[in-house]
């Protein structure tokens, strides 16, 4: 039986995860829930799985307090956003499996993550960084050539960068595959989500970023390949639902039975690959970029993002305002001397203040 602390448990993460286990209790006891604001759904999904009033949470502090009060196996952070650092750190801390749905945890923490990460510790959940880590087991560190991200390209995909200009918030929703929050659905509109992705695998399976490359395919079917040195490539392939990775997450590295249905392989499939057009979305360049940097600066590309994806939505800003702020901040930007939560903390506030200054600017 496994114990699991799921935070963030009102979300598109949790409520998955909560599905995954609803139908499994022999296999996972839930022992603590921590959501943001939505205090009623907290309170009906602590019902159901019979979790006791004291081990819920709400809000981020809260929810890094019961990582440390609750005993558990495995902690899912499905948090949205650099909020959830606290808790990804508490989990590592407190020497807890952690089932990382989080990135912006790991990539604004960077080293801090890392340094508390035992080997093993982190199992990702992310549905890219889940099928690496299951094709990485074909072979050792040493005969890996490079990682392949797989992108659906979101509601964009084809786009020229001056087509672009007056794209809607309902279009940039308007994702074809996955079924995301605000945030991380625009992000994969512009493609942030997946210059993200390869700072998080960077820091996940500690790959150069010359040797991280990004392909477009539409299908979602292939959710990423790992290339070796004999140039056979390992690729992850499944329908698009997430409750595979986050199962996965929940009992890594053990599969648990059901959780997903198969590809059909009866019926005739079409599945293509594309290179990414680095023009209109240069989002993951710029995220190598900082990635290389390292320190403060993707906390400051993480927040001014944030704010920028808020502005859009409010009308404040344009689509393609969103990348061109953010590389603003970023190059204003100056590192302090050390790396703590402290640093990090301010570096974000600077951040977001100078993304808010831009955008109020026109």
């Amino acid at each position: 039986m496994r114990r699991v602390l799921i935070l963030g448990s009102t979300g598109s993460i949790g409520t998955q995860a909560l599905d995954v286990i609803r139908e499994r209790r022999d296999q996972f006891e839930v022992v603590g829930l921590a959501a943001g604001r939505d205090a009623e759904s907290l309170a009906a999904q602590a019902v159901e799985f019979e979790v006791a009033h004291e081990a819920t949470a709400l809000g981020a502090d809260a929810a890094e307090q019961l990582v440390r009060d609750v005993e558990a196996d495995v902690v899912l952070n499905g948090i949205t956003g650099s909020v959830g650092l606290g808790p990804t750190l508490a989990a590592l801390e407190t020497g807890r499996t952690l089932a990382l749905a989080n990135k912006e945890s790991l990539i604004v923490g960077g080293d801090l993550v890392t340094a508390l990460a035992a080997p093993g510790q982190i199992v990702p959940v992310d549905s890219e960084h889940s099928a690496i880590a299951q094709a990485l087991r074909s072979g050792t560190a040493g005969e890996v050539r490079r990682l392949v991200l797989t992108a659906s390209g979101g509601p964009f995909r084809g786009r020229t960068r001056e087509s672009l200009q007056e794209v809607t918030p309902a279009e940039a929703l308007a994702h074809p595959t996955w079924n995301m929050g605000r945030v991380v659905t625009t992000n994969s509109a512009t493609l942030v989500n997946k210059g993200l992705e390869v700072i998080e695998a960077h820091l996940l399976f500690g790959v150069d970023y010359d040797d991280i490359d990004v392909a477009v395919h539409p299908q979602s079917i292939v959710h990423s390949m790992v290339e070796f040195v004999d140039g056979s490539t390992i690729a992850q392939a499944s329908p698009p639902d997430m409750r595979l990775p986050i199962s996965l997450g929940l009992d890594w590295p053990h599969r648990v039975a059901g959780v997903g249905v198969p590809l059909d392989w009866t019926t005739a499939q079409t599945w293509t690959f594309e290179p990414l057009d680095a023009e209109a979305f240069p989002a993951v360049e710029l995220a190598k970029h900082v990635g290389r940097a390292g320190g403060t600066y993707p906390a400051v590309f993480n927040a001014a993002n944030e704010q920028a994806v808020d502005a859009f939505h409010e009308g404040a800003l344009p689509f393609l305002g969103i990348l061109d702020t953010v590389r603003r901040v970023v190059d204003a930007h100056i590192a302090p001397a050390t790396l703590d939560r402290g640093s990090l903390a301010e570096a974000e506030v600077w951040a977001r203040d100078a993304a808010d200054r831009l955008i109020s600017a026109g």
